[in-house]
């Protein structure tokens, strides 16, 4: 399988020295009593906020000495070709940053924070397909008067290759396509997806090419709580098989919890959510790799909640990679990136900005997350997700190459996108009707 050029262009080490003025004034703000926010575009990419560490105005941090990745934009090379070509006709292309002072957000219908400068970098993205580059490292001189006690705004951009597998289904997950890897123009059919609904007689979830394994199986699926049965409203026994070409089967996802509708509501509530367990195949027969829960948010954003967890077994306390919300009906990206901080676009990564990138935050001993989770570092995956505004739904899946060393790995993330994309169906309101394909046969009309 031959990778996509991209580029993944980062905004981090951001700190703010602001002088502390003889008189106080309106635009000088004390930084140990306001918080302080940027404000960072380029181009036609969404806007990305973050927040601005406040430093004394006599420190003398070292450059090295502030560590926080505040931004990242992904560019493909449709994107790079674009962005060149319009620095090509129209000048130089610039990133831009505003740096204000207060709290983020509104006031009255008025934005809280009060600008204190802005900063443009200029940028040179020719080339960095292949190599990294680093466009600015320092400190910035910030304000409307240079020659006075100004503030300094220190910053890092850089660019650096970032290759990724890419892979589209060719269908519904619902109506077992093909997925296609994607290069460029050529579109190659490398799995195929089976879409099915596992019983009460059948939940061990086996395959004609795997070894009979019931009860290990079983035991498995247990423990994740498939065997669980409730009353009321649900939606349960969905599993989508991912095969290679060979008709192997490499992957899977299974839901082990039945989406429920809260007592006295027609909506998977937050408390008690749906999951999924995703499956690799292993000595002869299927063992976990992750679980993901979903769940509906209540509120003015009505979105779909979800948190992934990589967990090898039952026994070992789950790693916690992914937690935030998709529009439930525009949809959006389901995003696993260790290095970002969360940037107010519906992305989100575990942990502070202070922790280590190998070092997601887990539920149990947080030494136990350095191995083997430390494998995966920044950008590792993403897909898109089609919102119940949608006719149909066709996941375009992206994957770091770093961690594909093998057909299982896709596989893996595949199964997690299709499983992400069928909880948009999952958490759909129990008043609405689904779709017949996610109908069990025996049922006449959905739940």
């Amino acid at each position: 399988m031959d990778p996509c050029p991209f580029v993944r262009l980062t905004v981090g080490n951001l700190a703010l020295k602001i002088p502390v003025a003889t008189k106080p004034a309106r635009s000088v703000v004390h930084p140990s009593s306001s918080p302080c926010f940027c404000k960072i575009k380029l181009k036609n990419f969404p806007l990305q906020t973050a927040v601005v560490p406040c430093l004394p105005a006599d420190s003398q941090a070292a450059d090295g000495q502030v560590q926080s990745m505040a931004a990242s934009f992904h560019l493909s090379k449709t994107d790079l070709d674009k962005l060149i070509g319009k620095s090509l006709f129209t000048g130089k292309l610039y990133l831009k940053i505003a740096i204000y002072t207060g709290r983020r957000g509104t006031t009255c219908g008025v934005s809280s924070g009060r600008l204190l400068g802005k900063v443009s970098v200029p940028l040179d993205l020719a080339g960095t397909e292949t190599r990294a580059c680093v466009f600015h490292n320092g400190w910035i001189t910030v304000g409307k008067d240079a020659k006075s006690a100004s503030a300094q705004f220190h910053l890092n951009v850089k660019a650096e290759p970032d290759p990724r597998f890419v892979f589209q289904f060719d269908g519904e997950p619902e109506c077992s396509p093909q997925v296609f890897q994607i290069q460029g123009n050529i579109r190659q059919p490398v799995f195929t997806c089976k879409f099915s609904f596992r019983t009460t007689g059948d939940r061990n979830q086996r395959s004609r090419s795997l070894p009979s394994e019931q009860s290990s199986t079983r035991g498995w699926l247990s423990s994740f709580g498939s065997e669980r049965e409730r009353p009321g409203k649900e939606r349960k026994g969905w599993s989508i098989t991912v095969h290679d070409l060979s008709g192997s089967p490499v992957a899977a996802a299974s839901m082990v919890t039945p989406f429920v509708a809260s007592p006295g509501s027609d909506r998977v509530s937050r408390s008690n959510p749906g999951s999924w367990l995703i499956l690799r195949p292993g000595d002869g027969t299927w063992k976990p790799w992750g679980r993901l829960e979903a769940w509906r948010e209540r509120g003015a954003s009505d979105g779909l909640g979800y948190r992934f967890v990589l967990s090898p077994d039952t026994s070992a306390a789950g790693i916690v990679l992914a937690e935030s919300t998709l529009s439930s009906t525009k949809g959006g990206k389901f995003v696993i990136d260790l290095a970002a901080n969360n940037t107010g676009n519906g992305r989100s990564t575990p942990g502070s900005s202070a922790s280590p990138a190998c070092s997601p935050r887990g539920s149990g001993d947080f030494g136990y997350g350095l191995w083997p989770y430390c494998m995966y570092r920044g950008f590792v995956m993403s897909a898109s997700v089609e919102g119940e505004a949608s006719k149909c739904s066709k996941p375009a899946v992206e994957v770091s190459v770093q961690h594909v060393n093998c057909t299982e790995d896709a596989a893996a993330f595949v199964a997690l996108s299709a499983a992400i994309d069928l909880s948009i169906d999952a958490c759909r309101l129990f008043s609405q009707k689904l779709r017949k394909e996610l109908c069990p046969p025996q049922d006449l009309q959905p739940y």
